[in-house]
């Protein structure tokens, strides 16, 4: 398969995985774009040089950190995660955006390390395993960070702290 070609089903596979990450790393949609923007292109300059160790939406997960990362890293401190604005259904709605509100702003208190495991574990449905080739972490650091995110984002809303199953 030619790279063009490879780069194009590649990208048709992995764009929703990758722009979706990205929102939750960095908590704001034209932030996620920027993100997704810059991974693609690494993606297409690298390709090439995929050696395959690694599945291939692994290699893409790992790019897509590192530059959501750094785009938040850009941002500055003050700016806000995007707001809201309440639509037409009534207050049922504007009740359902003040609590999405509610955990967004408690998932943008926790650590990066923390909201990318979250993200990868119980957005994308990534085992722990693969987390941890994606992060380039050892799997035991993987479970330590998703229990403490679990535990503080339990914390900051008020919930029972009881430790999900695995």
């Amino acid at each position: 398969m030619a790279p063009t070609t490879a780069f194009d089903a590649l990208y048709r596979a992995e764009r929703e995985k990758v722009l979706a990450l990205c929102l939750h790393v960095t908590g704001r949609r034209a932030d996620a774009e920027d993100a997704a923007q810059e991974t693609f292109l690494a993606v297409h300059r690298a390709l090439r040089f995929f050696r395959g160790d690694a599945a291939v939406s692994t290699w893409v997960y790992r790019i897509a950190l590192r530059a959501a990362l750094r785009v938040t890293a850009r941002r500055r401190p003050t700016e806000p995660v995007d707001p809201e604005t309440p639509g037409a259904n009534g207050d049922a709605e504007v009740a359902s955006r003040a609590e999405a509100r509610r955990i967004l702003d408690a998932l943008g208190r926790l650590s990066a390390e923390h909201r990318m495991v979250l993200a990868l574990f119980g957005l994308e449905g990534l085992g722990h395993r693969a987390i941890a080739e994606v992060l380039g972490v050892p799997e035991g650091t993987v479970w330590s960070r998703l229990h403490l995110a679990r535990k503080r984002l339990a914390s900051d809303l008020g919930l029972p702290s009881a430790t999900p199953p695995r």
